[in-house]
């Protein structure tokens, strides 16, 4: 909104609540943004501005010789617009500047704005590197008294620190010294938790519990808070917040039912968002400090002559005119609204919405009147100088044609005026307004509605008398009783918690600590906890001690029923494929290499199936002392076995060559049986040397999870497993590496390939399991350790014994001696 004249002032409002950002091609200039959701209240401050400058213009003893004009700004609630609009009002808009020496009056002298704490504190830090003056009509937060942070910022509402301390007063008044304290986080609300804090501290009352409501309404936070709120005996709650942040919080004590007295900061108390039926059985009593109600003659009236008209510069009349009769001007966009009509602009506020055009209930409005009427008092004291006796260099005045912000800011200092209303304004030091409160209990009128009523005023500005002034017999008590709730510091700590005092406050000012994990109190008011022996954990209200969960691998469990269906399961493939190889054992495929072995290895691989169910189950000393022995001999078994057949391969190719005749005698069907022996039985001694000296032990470990016992078997002797493993390693290795060099024998003799493929998976599958063993704990480990048996042993098993399956089941037409021999010819 726009109006020219001699002097220009800016101002910076929430006519939106929302903004909706363009998209972002990065190929094509953006868009401007567009701001939704219109807020009549925003809408009504601007025009309390409109009507400032207008009343001053026709004031002949303001102002006589200049005529004042605005520039203002819908800030969206949102940051970056504000200070992108502050940017546009104190550079200005123009494209092109003609003077070449910058002379001449700025953009704007000086800013009424921004409503918002965060908004202010943002602009005014580098607006006050120009001191250019800027005054807020609501911003509260007591950060912004630092004039050494922002310099030219002023308000006409009074600092959160002013807020707290009318609100400590009602609290002594009613001798309310256990109170709850609710806070939005942001700068408002984080500022006004600190100064309550040591107000409170300083007057002997205690905070009971300090919340802060979470930004994106998260419902999970929401009720965390209500569960504090109900296991505290506080009766008083103080809110610091914005009504966006609190009305999820209050639909929740609507849903649980909760009853407490409310003490509303100035941000919501005069909200009629809360002056609904829903919350009337539970907000009705609140009490709320409210800005400083005012009366401005003529603003009725001025407000019910409000007109749209055709300048670009004037847009937001349009879109208020359209949000109240739920019309549109363009007739293509009325075409597109549902039930939309067109715009005539003769429509008739009188008849519309009688809220808009109420008056008698001026607050954030009339801090704004006051706000211009401040500038402009500045501006006429500015003007009125008297040459030679002005406050600059020389003693010189400011030029009428070169005014600027800094001559003004100046002036604002100093200014002092009283308002038709009979109100003084005037600024401290801290560029604060004079304190002045009113006190609000929300009731429930005839009509069964709730509305807000004053019952007293907290006046800071009086020198000498009472600055509390309450009629108590106006106010309505949301209790049984009819009276104030009794909220002193002396609650009791329950069951589960200890009392930790507060130092240097009352000795009823303490906090109930929770237990820590494995730690209880038995009685109410414990000033410690007590911790639970080694086996024993605390319960759940940490009242008591019970057992610790013992945790290992069980049969019942999924992971243990799994993995005792696929031991099984594999053991009796393996029971299987030995039946067809005994049942086909005169047959050429099961012949070739010494049978004798292959049934040795389907016998050692069905143990190793078997010795998996060793590691599920609660450790036993005989289960712990079995399961690897078990699980190294047949592993042992097999591999030899494995090696051996491979070496037979070797003899039997270099046997058919002349220089290789007489290989076959060292490798005759008793030497086999007499190396698998011997290699098997060096792993027998390891396990025996291995349980005889450190033997694996069934052990209650605490170490991983300090809630539960990990019942496990300890190896005892980590150089024993070490040794075990790396002795099947050994041979595995040498295994893999001869058939890989074997790999190209002549087709009758392809076992070599067969083998190289199923020893490639066996390494592979224990060389991963190193380091996932050592990583996992409990009966992971034992899951990772079955795991590997598992795999390897069906590795081995398919690899080898799957293709004379195939030929012997699918194909027995090639198990012939004929068919075996024309391949190995081709």
């Amino acid at each position: 909104m726009h109006q020219d004249g001699d002097v220009i002032i800016g101002g910076l409002f929430e006519v939106h609540l929302l903004a909706l950002y363009p998209e972002m091609t990065f190929r094509t200039k953006p868009e401007q943004l567009r701001c939704h959701q219109f807020n009549f209240h925003g809408f009504k401050q601007a025009m309390a501005m409109v009507f400032a400058v207008q009343e001053i213009n026709r004031n002949p003893n303001l102002l006589p010789y200049i005529k004042l004009g605005y520039q203002m700004y819908d800030n969206c609630v949102r940051l970056d617009v504000a200070i992108r609009a502050a940017t546009a009002l104190v550079s200005g808009t123009e494209k092109y500047f003609a003077m070449r020496n910058c002379t001449g009056l700025p953009p704007v002298l000086g800013i009424v704005g921004d409503p918002v704490s965060s908004h202010s504190i943002a602009i005014s830090s580098v607006l006050g590197l120009f001191r250019v003056p800027m005054v807020s009509f609501f911003a509260t937060c007591s950060c912004l008294s630092d004039r050494r942070r922002y310099p030219s910022f002023f308000r006409t509402i009074p600092s959160d620190a002013f807020q707290v301390r009318a609100m400590i007063q009602i609290l002594q008044h009613f001798r309310w010294t256990w109170v709850g304290l609710i806070y939005s986080d942001d700068d408002y609300g984080q500022h006004a938790a600190k100064s309550f804090h040591e107000d409170i501290t300083a007057s002997g009352g205690c905070v009971a519990f300090s919340e802060v409501l979470p930004k994106d309404n998260n419902i999970v936070e929401i009720r965390k808070i209500m569960q504090v709120i109900q296991t505290s005996t506080s009766q008083v709650i103080v809110a610091f917040s914005a009504k966006s942040y609190l009305l999820p919080l209050m639909d929740e004590v609507v849903r649980q039912n909760v009853t407490r007295q409310w003490i509303a900061s100035e941000a919501w108390a005069t909200s009629t968002v809360f002056l609904i039926p829903d919350l009337l059985p539970f907000l009705r009593g609140t009490l709320g400090i409210a800005i400083r109600r005012g009366e401005i003659e003529g603003m009725k009236e001025f407000l019910l002559s409000i007109r749209p008209d055709n300048d670009p510069k004037n847009g937001m009349v349009k879109k208020f005119w359209q949000e109240m009769f739920s019309c549109r001007f363009d007739p293509e966009e009325a075409l597109a609204v549902a039930e939309g009509s067109i715009c005539t602009g003769e429509e008739g506020l009188g008849k519309a919405d009688l809220t808009f055009s109420d008056v008698s209930d001026l607050r954030p409005s009339y801090n704004v009147y006051k706000a211009v009427y401040a500038l402009a008092h500045s501006l006429h004291n500015l003007m009125s100088c008297v040459p030679g006796q002005g406050p600059f260099k020389g003693n010189s005045c400011a030029s009428h044609h070169d005014i600027q912000p800094w001559q003004l800011f100046h002036y604002l200092q100093s200014v002092n005026y009283t308002t038709g209303f009979g109100d003084q304004v005037s600024f401290d030091e801290n560029g604060d307004a004079l304190a002045i409160y009113d006190i609000l209990n929300w009731q429930v009128s005839s009509d069964g509605t709730m509305k807000t009523k004053t019952v007293g005023a907290v006046d800071e500005s009086q020198p000498t008398g009472k600055v509390l002034s309450l009629d108590e017999d106006k106010i309505f008590w949301n209790f049984e009783s009819k009276k104030p709730p009794r909220s002193v510091c002396s609650e009791s700590c329950p069951p589960g918690t200890r009392k930790a005092r507060r130092k240097g406050l009352p000795d009823c000012c303490f906090d109930c600590l929770p237990c820590a994990g494995g730690e209880i109190s038995n009685t109410t008011d414990s000033l410690e906890c007590f911790r639970c022996p080694k086996e024993f954990w605390s319960s759940l209200q940490k009242d008591r001690c019970v057992p610790k969960e013992v945790e290992f691998l069980s049969y019942e469990e999924a992971l243990g029923i799994s993995l005792t269906t696929v031991s099984l399961l594999g053991a009796c493939i393996a029971a299987v494929v030995l039946a067809i190889f005994v049942h086909h054992r005169h047959t050429p495929v099961v012949r070739a290499n010494n049978s004798e072995l292959s049934f040795l290895i389907l016998l050692s691989l069905k143990l190793c199936f078997l010795c998996a169910l060793l590691f599920i189950g609660q450790p036993r000393l005989w289960t712990c002392q079995l399961r690897h022995a078990a699980f190294g001999i047949s592993f042992v078994l097999c591999v030899s076995s494995i090696l051996v057949k491979t070496m037979v391969v070797i003899a039997v190719f270099k046997a058919t060559r002349p220089e290789g005749k007489g290989a076959m005698k060292w490798f005759g069907a008793a030497q086999q049986r007499a190396t698998v022996i011997v290699l098997t039985s060096l792993q027998v001694a390891i396990c025996v040397i291995w349980l005889s000296t450190a033997s694996p032990t069934p052990h209650k470990n605490t170490h991983y999870q300090t809630s539960k016992i990990v019942f496990e078997c300890a190896v005892g002797s980590v150089a024993g497993f070490a040794t075990l493993l790396g002795y099947i390693g050994l041979l595995a290795a040498i295994s893999f590496l001869l058939a890989f060099l074997a790999r190209n024998l002549p087709d009758n003799f392809n076992e070599a390939k067969f083998i190289t493929f199923s020893m490639l998976i066996f390494c592979a599958v224990w060389i991963a399991f190193v380091p996932a063993y050592v990583s996992s704990p409990g009966k992971y480990a034992d899951t990772v350790e079955i795991f590997a048996i598992l795999a390897s042993s069906f590795g081995l098993l398919m690899a080898i014994f799957a293709p004379k399956c195939y030929i012997i089941l699918l194909h027995p037409e090639r198990n012939t001696k004929k068919a075996l021999l024309g391949r190995a010819s081709k």
